[in-house]
């Protein structure tokens, strides 16, 4: 039986669900062996806030009668998922990764996590994230500290750890997160996932905790571009309960992926994305170009422009000055429960004067246009590095107030944060590892609402390479 454990966690996401719906093993199996290894190993990976086991159980038996007795059934019917402790379920906690919401139940079930459902897939249970979404390094005072899958000394990367850990880990199959400033693609690159940070407004976010409105978007993560593209297709979509959710069409992203990328574009940065580039990570992220190439892809060189460096130093203003905002009534009320650094965090944005903010939501509209005018009217897609070095230690982040930390922090979400700002797509994919055998990803930059093209490029990369298919190191050793 542990052999064919084994073989059941080594299979991606779209595998298990087209093994479950044909016949090749039963939901119960499936889930049995899922909370065997959750068992196991989230003793040391801490990737878990909670876990149903009897519940998630209740329903693979429910999955394997729909399956005998020839029901219609979604496309991730019996899948065991988890996500981010921030998606909102009537009788369960919510703690969105604070002591101040360990007892809050949402009133009605997120958008997303109803529309899994209705895909056929199991919430096995909630994911650690940092406290409020409020840091990309995945620490979190109030919890047992999530583990890196690769290295246990290094940080998952956050603020969506959980998610990177249990999917990286095998816990579970598929993941959703957050990303405001790179809470999906930093803890995917650390832990050597894909990660998809949607088109601002191509998921909805009701039902999902508040961190910054004008830059929160939902995605998941998982295993392989194809999965990520399958999660995507069931969540996204115009919802009435979130104004600020597209009419956008939703594309059959799975079903593109098998399209040519014969004579697309594909941009590489000069300027801004390869600054402070650490060597190792950079030769990476250039020879994965050459899978893509091999596909018939062209590679074209391409200046960034300088509206770039003003959109990173604005993002931290808009995400501050909301984040403030949100929190006002909790920040007087509990002000002592709130962890040192997130409480200083916040208190930074009361001090953001109102014409600033204005200013920088104004300033948007125009950003998105000179970028799009410098990249996108010579290019399809832009490739950077996602982490512009190998993934930090644990010791290296540790909390504290000075500026080596101010730069940390700064550096782990500078290639990540200006996509938000922009409200474009952006995908991560592992391309490699360092000499100390950390992963490095490259990430695919697009215009707005390209996730199919995205996801299309991913799984072309991953159909040359194997990148992804590699078992953590500090998993396996397990």
């Amino acid at each position: 039986m542990a052999g064919e454990a084994q073989q059941l966690a080594e299979l991606t996401l779209c595998d298990l669900a087209d093994g479950l719906r044909d016949g090749e093993f039963s939901a119960t199996e499936v889930m049995a062996a899922t909370l065997a290894r959750i068992d196991h190993l989230d003793p040391h990976l801490n990737a878990f806030i909670w876990c149903d086991s009897e519940r998630a159980m209740e329903r693979a038996r429910e999955a394997d009668v729909a399956l005998q007795r020839g029901d219609d059934v979604g496309p991730l019917h019996g899948v065991p998922l988890a996500h981010k402790d921030m998606f909102y379920r009537p009788g369960r906690p919510t703690t969105c990764g604070s002591v101040i919401c360990q007892s809050f139940e949402g009133r009605e079930t997120a958008t997303v996590l109803r529309r899994l459902d209705q895909a056929g897939g199991i919430e096995v249970g909630t994911l650690a994230m940092v406290e409020f979404a409020m840091g990309p390094h995945g620490y979190n005072g109030h919890l047992p500290r999530c583990r890196n899958t690769w290295d246990f000394e290094r940080i998952p990367c956050g603020s969506s750890s959980g998610s990177g850990a249990a999917v990286a880990g095998r816990l579970v199959y598929g993941a959703l997160g957050s990303d405001t400033g790179g809470s999906i693609r930093c803890p995917a690159a650390a832990n050597g996932v894909t990660g998809m940070s949607p088109t601002y407004g191509r998921v909805s976010r009701f039902g999902a905790m508040p961190m910054c409105f004008s830059l929160d978007v939902v995605g998941p993560l998982a295993r392989t571009a194809r999965d990520c593209a399958r999660l995507l297709g069931a969540i996204a979509g115009r919802d009435r309960k979130d104004a600020s959710s597209s009419r956008e069409r939703v594309p059959d992203y799975e079903g593109e992926l098998m399209r040519s990328i014969v004579g697309l574009r594909i941009g590489v940065p000069q300027g801004y994305f390869d600054e402070d580039l650490e060597p190792g990570v950079a030769l990476l992220v250039e020879e994965s170009l050459n899978a893509l190439k091999s596909r018939g892809a062209s590679i074209i060189p391409i200046d960034m422009p300088p509206v770039l460096q003003q959109v990173a130093d604005i993002h931290p203003l808009v995400m501050k000055a909301e984040a403030s905002a949100n929190h006002g009534n909790w920040k007087r009320a509990h002000g002592d429960d709130y962890s040192d650094e997130v409480g200083k965090r916040l208190e930074a944005g009361y001090f953001i004067p109102a014409t600033d903010y204005i200013n920088a939501l104004q300033f948007r509209g125009a950003a998105l246009q000179a970028f799009s005018d410098a990249v996108f009217s010579k290019v399809d897609v832009l490739h950077t590095p996602v982490l512009p070095m190998p993934t930090p230690s644990l010791e290296a982040t540790a909390y504290s107030s000075g500026p080596d930390y101010l730069k940390m922090v700064v550096a782990l979400t500078r290639n990540t944060k200006v996509v938000n700002y922009l409200g474009l797509p952006a995908l991560s994919v592992t391309c490699g590892f360092t000499p100390d055998g950390l992963p490095t990803s490259f990430q695919l930059i697009g215009r707005p609402f390209s996730e199919a093209l995205l996801l299309r490029l991913g799984h072309q990369y991953q159909r040359e390479t194997d990148w992804h298919e590699r078992m953590p190191n500090a998993v396996a050793a397990l």
